[in-house]
């Protein structure tokens, strides 16, 4: 009797592995792709740019007054107008300011990327959503990202769900 019982249980578990294994379905998604064709993402992109241009301008502007008095001394020193002492002060202050240059310039990249999050997380957060909707609604067991070079790279019998996160998302 055991031995029937254990028999009709390894059966019953290959059968439910085996439904479980036909039954899965499988789905890819370009997100780079939906991610360009979200009106708000070139409205982001622009308001970024706008962003982005101001700070690039303002510390270019700075690099600028300070490359501009660097020049003004090199040629009152080639003169002869400025005595030792006073040129070994003049080097420790662009020395100085050329580190705040470069600690702007960290600033500025640091500040682009927090504006970009800000301005995008959103709209990521809101494909998710929309991509894992379809999935649960389509009886999906996975979604791959076919936007990342070389993260899938075979694909049977699994569906484009764009047209779906699309009309998630409102987009024609």
């Amino acid at each position: 009797m055991k031995k029937l019982l254990k028999i009709n249980s390894f059966v019953f578990l290959l059968f439910f592995i085996h439904n479980n294994l036909q039954a899965q379905k499988f789905g890819h998604v370009n997100t780079g792709n939906l991610l360009v064709q979200i009106p708000s993402t070139k409205a982001a992109d622009e308001r970024l740019k706008v962003i982005q241009d101001s700070l690039v301008n303002a510390g270019e502007t700075r690099a600028k007054v300070v490359q501009a008095e660097y020049l003004a001394f090199v040629k009152e020193y080639e003169a002869g107008n400025v005595p030792p002492i006073e040129a070994q002060k003049k080097q420790a202050e662009f020395e100085q300011k050329e580190k705040e240059l470069a600690q702007l310039e960290e600033a500025i990249v640091a500040q682009i990327a927090k504006k970009r999050e800000e301005l995008i997380g959103p709209i990521l957060d809101s494909l998710e959503k929309a991509i894992n909707e379809v999935g649960k609604e389509g009886g999906y067991t996975m979604i791959f990202d076919t936007s990342v070079f070389n993260a899938l790279l075979f694909a049977q019998e699994s569906s484009d769900i764009e047209p779906l996160v699309k009309a998630k998302l409102g987009i024609k």
